[in-house]
Protein backbone atom coordinates (compact mmCIF):
# COMPACT_ATOMS: atom_id res chain seq x y z
CA UNK A 1 0.00 0.00 0.00
CA UNK A 2 1.37 3.62 -1.01
CA UNK A 3 0.25 6.93 0.10
CA UNK A 4 0.06 10.23 -2.17
CA UNK A 5 2.01 13.40 -0.52
CA UNK A 6 1.66 15.78 -2.61
CA UNK A 7 3.94 15.22 -5.56
CA UNK A 8 5.65 12.34 -4.30
CA UNK A 9 4.70 8.52 -3.54
CA UNK A 10 5.58 6.87 0.21
CA UNK A 11 5.40 3.73 1.48
CA UNK A 12 3.27 2.47 4.48
CA UNK A 13 6.29 2.28 6.24
CA UNK A 14 8.22 5.63 5.15
CA UNK A 15 4.11 7.15 6.33
CA UNK A 16 4.38 5.24 9.55
CA UNK A 17 7.78 6.23 10.86
CA UNK A 18 7.17 9.81 10.15
CA UNK A 19 3.53 9.43 12.42
CA UNK A 20 6.02 7.88 15.02
CA UNK A 21 7.83 10.98 15.44
CA UNK A 22 5.27 13.70 14.92
CA UNK A 23 3.65 11.90 17.11
CA UNK A 24 7.09 11.76 19.91
CA UNK A 25 7.59 15.34 19.46
CA UNK A 26 4.14 16.23 20.22
CA UNK A 27 3.44 13.86 22.98
CA UNK A 28 6.86 13.81 24.98
CA UNK A 29 6.61 11.66 28.65
CA UNK A 30 5.58 13.44 31.22
CA UNK A 31 7.85 13.94 34.18
CA UNK A 32 6.50 13.42 37.62
CA UNK A 33 7.73 14.89 40.57
CA UNK A 34 6.82 13.31 44.13
CA UNK A 35 4.76 15.40 46.44
CA UNK A 36 6.29 16.00 50.16
CA UNK A 37 10.12 17.37 48.70
CA UNK A 38 10.22 15.83 45.52
CA UNK A 39 13.76 16.75 43.60
CA UNK A 40 14.13 16.55 39.79
CA UNK A 41 17.31 17.95 38.74
CA UNK A 42 18.01 19.79 35.48
CA UNK A 43 21.06 21.79 33.96
CA UNK A 44 20.76 24.16 31.18
CA UNK A 45 23.45 25.68 28.73
CA UNK A 46 22.75 29.41 27.72
CA UNK A 47 24.03 30.69 24.92
CA UNK A 48 23.25 34.39 22.93
CA UNK A 49 20.61 34.38 20.72
CA UNK A 50 21.03 36.29 16.68
CA UNK A 51 20.05 39.70 16.33
CA UNK A 52 16.30 39.73 16.27
CA UNK A 53 14.33 42.92 15.05
CA UNK A 54 13.10 44.54 17.99
CA UNK A 55 15.42 43.27 20.69
CA UNK A 56 16.77 45.48 22.98
CA UNK A 57 19.97 45.18 23.89
CA UNK A 58 21.72 47.32 27.20
CA UNK A 59 25.73 47.64 26.50
CA UNK A 60 27.77 46.17 29.71
CA UNK A 61 24.52 44.58 31.14
CA UNK A 62 25.04 41.69 33.02
CA UNK A 63 21.49 40.98 32.79
CA UNK A 64 20.60 37.03 31.10
CA UNK A 65 16.73 37.49 31.43
CA UNK A 66 14.21 35.24 33.27
CA UNK A 67 13.18 31.74 33.98
CA UNK A 68 10.27 30.28 33.74
CA UNK A 69 8.37 27.08 34.80
CA UNK A 70 5.06 26.12 34.14
CA UNK A 71 3.41 22.69 34.87
CA UNK A 72 -0.26 20.74 35.15
CA UNK A 73 -1.02 18.78 38.69
CA UNK A 74 -2.21 15.54 38.43
CA UNK A 75 -5.97 16.98 37.89
CA UNK A 76 -4.58 19.23 35.23
CA UNK A 77 -4.52 22.61 37.20
CA UNK A 78 -1.68 24.56 35.17
CA UNK A 79 1.09 26.18 37.92
CA UNK A 80 3.93 28.55 37.12
CA UNK A 81 6.99 30.31 38.37
CA UNK A 82 9.20 33.03 37.31
CA UNK A 83 12.40 33.88 39.01
CA UNK A 84 14.00 37.10 38.93
CA UNK A 85 16.26 38.96 36.66
CA UNK A 86 19.13 36.38 36.27
CA UNK A 87 22.80 37.97 36.26
CA UNK A 88 25.55 36.33 34.26
CA UNK A 89 29.16 37.00 36.47
CA UNK A 90 30.71 39.99 35.12
CA UNK A 91 34.15 38.26 33.02
CA UNK A 92 36.64 41.37 33.37
CA UNK A 93 38.27 42.44 29.99
CA UNK A 94 41.84 42.05 29.47
CA UNK A 95 44.07 44.23 26.91
CA UNK A 96 46.56 41.28 26.65
CA UNK A 97 46.75 37.48 27.33
CA UNK A 98 49.75 35.22 28.30
CA UNK A 99 49.10 31.52 27.70
CA UNK A 100 51.17 28.11 27.48
CA UNK A 101 50.91 26.55 24.28
CA UNK A 102 53.08 24.17 24.38
CA UNK A 103 55.45 21.71 27.29
CA UNK A 104 57.72 18.78 26.68
CA UNK A 105 55.92 16.07 27.86
CA UNK A 106 59.41 14.25 29.25
CA UNK A 107 61.37 16.65 31.41
CA UNK A 108 64.34 15.39 32.99
CA UNK A 109 65.89 16.74 36.23
CA UNK A 110 68.59 19.21 35.89
CA UNK A 111 68.38 19.56 32.34
CA UNK A 112 67.01 22.77 30.05
CA UNK A 113 63.66 22.41 28.67
CA UNK A 114 61.18 25.21 26.35
CA UNK A 115 58.02 26.25 27.22
CA UNK A 116 56.29 27.84 24.40
CA UNK A 117 53.92 30.62 25.36
CA UNK A 118 51.55 33.01 23.16
CA UNK A 119 51.66 36.64 23.66
CA UNK A 120 47.78 38.09 22.69
CA UNK A 121 47.07 41.58 21.56
CA UNK A 122 43.28 41.70 22.31
CA UNK A 123 42.76 45.57 21.41
CA UNK A 124 42.78 47.95 18.57
CA UNK A 125 46.05 49.76 19.51
CA UNK A 126 49.76 48.95 19.31
CA UNK A 127 50.92 47.47 23.21
CA UNK A 128 54.78 46.66 24.34
CA UNK A 129 57.02 46.24 24.19
CA UNK A 130 57.28 43.52 27.17
CA UNK A 131 59.12 41.86 29.46
CA UNK A 132 58.69 37.96 30.88
CA UNK A 133 60.26 36.44 33.98
CA UNK A 134 59.30 34.50 36.73
CA UNK A 135 58.33 35.93 40.12
CA UNK A 136 59.11 35.06 43.31
CA UNK A 137 56.86 33.26 45.89
CA UNK A 138 54.52 35.15 47.61
CA UNK A 139 55.07 32.43 50.54
CA UNK A 140 58.88 32.88 50.66
CA UNK A 141 59.22 28.97 49.62
CA UNK A 142 61.93 27.77 47.09
CA UNK A 143 60.88 27.39 43.39
CA UNK A 144 61.81 23.93 42.10
CA UNK A 145 61.12 25.22 38.42
CA UNK A 146 63.52 28.49 37.83
CA UNK A 147 64.06 30.38 34.22
CA UNK A 148 67.58 28.70 32.52
CA UNK A 149 69.64 31.57 31.55
CA UNK A 150 68.88 35.26 31.38
CA UNK A 151 66.18 36.16 34.06
CA UNK A 152 64.28 38.44 32.35
CA UNK A 153 63.21 37.72 28.34
CA UNK A 154 62.37 40.95 26.42
CA UNK A 155 59.23 40.61 23.68
CA UNK A 156 59.00 43.52 20.56
CA UNK A 157 55.72 45.46 20.40
CA UNK A 158 52.48 43.72 19.06
CA UNK A 159 50.46 44.99 16.31
CA UNK A 160 46.61 44.92 17.25
CA UNK A 161 44.82 41.48 17.39
CA UNK A 162 47.89 39.79 16.34
CA UNK A 163 49.79 37.49 18.62
CA UNK A 164 53.47 36.08 19.09
CA UNK A 165 55.29 33.27 20.11
CA UNK A 166 58.02 32.46 22.12
CA UNK A 167 60.29 30.34 24.10
CA UNK A 168 61.00 30.29 27.64
CA UNK A 169 64.17 28.25 28.54
CA UNK A 170 63.50 26.64 32.22
CA UNK A 171 65.13 23.63 34.69
CA UNK A 172 63.88 21.76 37.30
CA UNK A 173 65.68 21.10 40.40
CA UNK A 174 63.23 18.37 41.85
CA UNK A 175 62.09 14.99 41.16
CA UNK A 176 58.05 14.23 40.77
CA UNK A 177 55.19 16.63 40.40
CA UNK A 178 56.14 20.04 39.93
CA UNK A 179 54.56 23.70 39.65
CA UNK A 180 55.62 26.08 36.82
CA UNK A 181 54.40 29.41 39.02
CA UNK A 182 55.49 33.08 38.66
CA UNK A 183 55.28 33.94 35.03
CA UNK A 184 54.75 37.49 35.18
CA UNK A 185 54.47 39.68 32.29
CA UNK A 186 55.43 43.98 32.33
CA UNK A 187 54.54 46.23 30.17
CA UNK A 188 57.25 48.63 29.90
CA UNK A 189 56.18 51.67 28.82
CA UNK A 190 53.20 51.36 31.08
CA UNK A 191 55.24 50.41 33.82
CA UNK A 192 52.36 47.72 34.14
CA UNK A 193 52.38 44.38 35.51
CA UNK A 194 49.95 41.77 34.93
CA UNK A 195 48.26 38.59 36.43
CA UNK A 196 51.00 35.72 36.34
CA UNK A 197 50.37 32.70 34.40
CA UNK A 198 47.79 30.11 36.46
CA UNK A 199 50.54 27.45 37.79
CA UNK A 200 51.34 24.45 35.42
CA UNK A 201 52.16 21.12 36.59
CA UNK A 202 54.53 19.06 35.24
CA UNK A 203 56.40 15.84 36.34
CA UNK A 204 59.91 15.77 36.61
CA UNK A 205 61.82 12.27 35.62
CA UNK A 206 65.60 11.22 36.36
CA UNK A 207 67.47 10.64 33.37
Amino acid sequence: MSFFCGDSVMSINEWLVQVLFLYRDLCKQPILIRAAGGIYNYLYQLRPSSDEPGQIKTEGSSILGKFQITWRTNLGEPGRLQTQNIHSTPTPSKDVDLRAVKIPPVIFLERPFMVNLCLTNQTEKTVGPFEVFLAPSVSGEQKTVLVNGLQKLVLPLVEAFESINFDLSMVATQLGVQKISGITLYAVQERKYYEPLTDIEIFIDAE
